[in-house]
């Protein structure tokens, strides 16, 4: 048995399939993954992420601290409420998590990856060994639970069940842009490439929200759509598209860096300083997107055989599936940056596979060429 979040009998009751994921029992479905996907396409879903890890950041040289351990720059969250989403980098250049880090009224929250929370706190702890504890704490907030909600029609669904005022300034809301409210904090940050919301509140008080949403008409989604909707949205997932050896420049990270100003030392801004030197000179490897129209699913794993100026190469599929929008399957994939001709072993021939930029779907359409 896995932890549980403050939802589990919800999930239990709403019909979901559990798993163990990350030492977490999560639903990977209720009733039909294609179903919950076409929701949040079309309508409006609610995810449990109450297994992210939650850290709030504090005191007066939390700004310092945490310019020095992200790479991209919290000056830049120049008002409380605005977020940024930001690598965390070891000292090679390689990817130790992605995570969102929001500016709060009391210093900083960031939110990490469940199957790297671990790490991530040994990791955060290790570099605020340089700063006074006076000046820095860190707090995971594991009380704390977070329900995502998304799709066309959530934003409005949730302000129906707002006091009047926080509806009207969560409609007003930009993206990467939260506020807080009594116990609450809304953000309209997400994972779909829908718009939607995300709302960190008090564990014993997610129950009640979950069941306000479902009687909305909002439809539970589990992990498995999940997964197809940020896929399809070109999203990165940890330990697939990028880890700690992978330079965030090899997995379309790069807006994940603050370069300005050049006076700021960042952990790991030495060696993918070299990489951009790499990456200039057609050297560091891309993440690209991949689309395959005829019948077949890419997957995890795939070789690619491509050419190079220098003959044969191959890459690999770093996340893949089929995609219920397109009808039909879609990859991410890490290839040389000259690669052409790409294909994919697909029982036994060798089929073409037409690469795109990654991003698949925004909002319910297509949007490659």
């Amino acid at each position: 048995m896995g932890q549980k979040t403050p939802l589990y009998q919800q999930h239990l009751d709403a019909g979901a399939r559990m798993v163990e994921f990350s030492g977490w029992d999560m639903p990977i479905q209720y009733q039909s993954v294609i179903e919950e996907h076409q929701a949040v396409r079309q309508h409006a879903g609610v995810f449990d992420v109450s297994h992210m890890t939650v850290i709030d950041v504090q005191g007066p040289a939390s700004t310092e601290f945490l310019r020095y351990l992200l790479a991209n720059d919290v000056a830049r969250l120049d008002e409380t409420g605005r977020a940024l989403y930001s690598a965390m980098l070891n000292t090679d250049g390689g990817v130790i998590d992605d995570l969102i880090v929001y500016r709060m009224s009391t210093g900083y929250r960031l939110v990490v990856n469940c199957a790297t929370r671990e790490k991530d706190l040994a990791w955060i702890r290790q570099q605020a060994g340089d700063f006074d504890p006076k000046d820095t704490t860190i707090n995971e907030r594991p009380e704390l639970a977070i329900l995502a909600i998304h799709g066309p029609d959530a934003i409005q669904l949730v302000c129906s069940c707002l006091p009047s005022d926080v509806a009207a300034a969560v409609a007003k809301l930009g993206n990467f842009r939260g506020l807080e409210s009594g116990t609450r904090f809304i953000a309209r940050t997400g994972y779909t490439g829908e718009k939607g919301l995300e709302i960190i509140l008090p564990g014993d008080e997610a129950p009640a929200l979950w069941q306000q949403l479902l009687a909305l008409g909002i439809k539970p989604v589990g992990l498995g759509a999940r997964d197809t909707l940020r896929l399809e949205a070109g999203m990165n997932l940890y330990g697939h598209e990028m880890d700690e050896s992978i330079s965030p420049l090899a997995a379309n990270m790069e807006q994940t860096i603050a370069w300005e100003p050049q006076s700021r030392d960042f952990i790991g801004r030495q060696a993918i300083s070299r990489h951009r030197q790499e990456q200039l000179a057609g050297k560091m490897p891309i993440l690209t997107g991949l689309v395959l129209e005829t019948r077949g699913v890419l997957r995890e794993g795939m070789t690619i055989h491509c050419h190079t100026a220098q003959g044969p190469t191959q890459g690999i599929i770093t996340s893949g599936t089929f995609s219920p929008t397109l009808k039909h399957s879609i990859a991410l994939a890490r290839i040389p940056a000259d690669a052409q001709d790409c294909q994919v072993d697909l029982r036994g021939k060798l089929t073409p596979v037409r690469r795109v930029t990654p991003n698949f779907v925004r909002f319910g359409k297509k949007v490659f060429e």
